[in-house]
């Protein structure tokens, strides 16, 4: 889990620097054919007509507003990895905006103006060029470990062991859960027979949402996270199953991190049972988290608390197995 480093908040910010130069000097040029008020939403019916206005004046503060929180949240949040995300965002707003005043140029009627669907995929387009020129500034920056000290000098940190007599067995277990999650599984799992009883046919398909949300959602409300002999079980608390288990002979060894909101966001992209390109994890807080490397070099991530103790023991384990 790399954490950002100057150079990589540095690049993260720039597309949208330029971007919002860009935006700027074109509203500039254009300043004698953009009307006093632009449309600025357009509805599904009727070809992409407008049917929402903005000032002139208002505009432009948005449109700096919007590129300036969405460089300020990707420049806190970026890690190398995804670098070409940020890239691509630019790329994409950017696109809209620009795309959105030319939309707007010289009409005497902003009720008149249309958006064409055409405009999406002009900034998708625009948006995998950026990506590709963020995803090939990341050779720019070095892999570095979550220290920030160089990935080839990670495996020189001694991995925490626990003193085990020879003919010792040990085992571990601790509970962990997260409140608002359990707060948002239960409000979505009530708001499923309440839309199914007061929605009208066919809203109230709708409902069902609650379910997709709920079920999941209160299965990882709380944990129980476990390290024996069988390797690292991670399972909700009041039921055996579903359940995650990375096995003792898959483990090349553990350690423990600290994972802060931003880099629970970047390297896992939020709360949750997550899957990423090199990594998973169940992830239902910040703090203290059990990170277990894998033999196919992927990691397996869970937040509990006294992860450093599981660590040890499944190291040890690991170590009696020939794997450490």
């Amino acid at each position: 889990m790399h954490r950002a480093t100057p150079r990589v908040r540095a690049l993260a910010a720039l597309p949208f620097v330029l971007v919002l130069a860009g935006h700027l000097l074109l509203l500039a040029l254009w300043h004698d054919r953009i009307p006093d008020t632009l449309a600025t939403h357009f509805g599904p019916d009727g070809g992409g007509r407008a049917d929402g206005f903005t000032g002139r004046t208002a505009f432009t503060l948005v449109g700096v507003g919007l590129l300036l929180g969405l460089g300020a949240g990707w420049t806190v949040l970026v890690r190398r990895a995804a670098l070409w995300g940020a890239w691509a965002t630019a790329g994409f707003t950017g696109a809209l905006l620009v795309l959105l005043v030319r939309d707007n140029l010289d009409a005497t009627d902003p009720a008149r103006v249309v958006s064409p669907l055409t405009n999406l995929a002009v900034g998708a387009a625009a948006a995998a060029v950026l990506a590709l020129a963020g995803w090939g500034l990341t050779r720019l920056v070095p892999a570095e470990d979550a220290t920030g000290t160089p990935a080839d000098a990670a495996g020189a940190t001694e991995l925490p062991r626990l003193a085990l007599g020879a003919s010792e067995v040990a085992g571990w277990s601790r509970a962990t859960g997260s409140r608002p999650l359990t707060v948002l599984a239960v409000l979505a799992l009530a708001a499923v027979p309440a839309g199914l009883l007061l929605a009208p046919w066919p809203d109230a398909l709708i409902a069902l949402v609650g379910l997709v949300v709920g079920v999941p959602g209160l299965a990882l409300a709380r944990v129980r996270v476990t390290v024996d002999r069988q390797g690292v079980t991670v399972r909700p608390a009041l039921v055996p199953r579903p359940r995650v288990r990375v096995p003792l002979d898959e483990i090349a060894g553990a350690d423990v991190r600290e994972l802060d909101t931003a880099a629970v966001l970047a390297d896992f992209g939020g709360w949750g049972y997550r899957v990423r390109a090199h990594r998973t994890g169940v992830v239902v807080h910040t703090g203290e988290t059990l990170v277990v490397r894998r033999d196919n070099g992927r990691e397996f991530a869970v937040t509990v608390p006294d992860a450093r103790t599981a660590a040890a023991l499944l190291n040890t384990l690991a170590e009696r197995h020939g794997k450490v």
